[in-house]
């Protein structure tokens, strides 16, 4: 089974990547699917805060953090490598990781790629998809739609999406819908990954005392975004069955 990384990320600010990073590592965990994570918010790391254990915070532009994430894809005991890619460094990774040969190995089935795109509800979205698609010819490749807060996201016309996917690339579109403002407020203050939330947990594993109202709207927002995974069967793509 060849090590899968995942990236996550846009060229533009303020689209709720983190958030999907986490629902992805919850839902990962919820399907038995070993993960690991990396944070390339340096030095701070925002996903490190909720899923500490799993992530590590990394300079995706320093040789020896890339050596850290690449170096170690094939025994560390995760099926998936989650990273979590800093506001506006989407190209700026991808470039890094073609230099250093990463997808030289892709297309040599040393290991295999995914990329989930958070784009917003602009026009410059379609062009940030040109540029950003290339990299993932031939690989899945996530067109993610948050709705973060209440903007609609404008219907692209048909041929003008296809132009910007050149070469028969084909985008799977992901839809992740707006959480309720007090329940992702809450669960923000608690610094917790989505599922202890609901499962009414701290931290360290020990009893909490979350609202039963709040956890609930986590609950049915993770549950539609489960729905949604599930849809575009995200688990066979990112396994072995995908990668045989």
């Amino acid at each position: 089974m060849r090590p899968m990384v995942v990236m996550i990320g846009a060229d533009k600010g303020g689209v709720g990547k983190t958030t999907i990073a986490r629902t992805l590592l919850d839902y990962l965990d919820a399907n038995d699917v070993p993960a690991r994570a990396f944070d390339s918010e340096y030095p701070r790391g925002t996903l490190a805060r909720f899923h500490p254990k799993a992530t590590d915070v990394v300079d995706v532009t320093a040789a020896a953090d890339q050596m850290k994430m690449l170096d170690t894809l094939a025994d560390m005991g995760a099926t998936v490598t989650v990273l979590d890619i800093r506001a506006g460094l989407l190209s700026r990774t991808l470039k890094a990781f073609t230099d250093v040969g990463f997808f030289d190995l892709v297309r040599g089935k040393e290991f295999d790629f995914c990329l989930f795109h958070v784009v917003g509800p602009s026009v410059a979205s379609l062009e940030e998809i040109g540029t950003v698609a290339p990299y993932a010819e031939g690989r899945n490749y996530f067109v993610v739609k948050n709705f973060i807060n209440e903007t609609s996201f404008f219907d692209w016309n048909p041929q003008i999406y296809k132009g910007y996917l050149k070469g028969g690339r084909e985008a799977v579109e992901v839809t992740i819908p707006k959480l309720n403002e007090m329940a992702c407020e809450q669960v923000e203050l608690a610094g917790i990954p989505f599922s202890s939330f609901i499962a009414n947990r701290n931290g360290d594993g020990q009893a909490a005392a979350y609202s039963l109202v709040l956890r609930g709207y986590v609950r049915t927002w993770l549950n539609q975004i489960t729905k949604e995974y599930d849809r575009v069967g995200l688990i066979t793509r990112l396994t072995e069955k995908a990668a045989a």
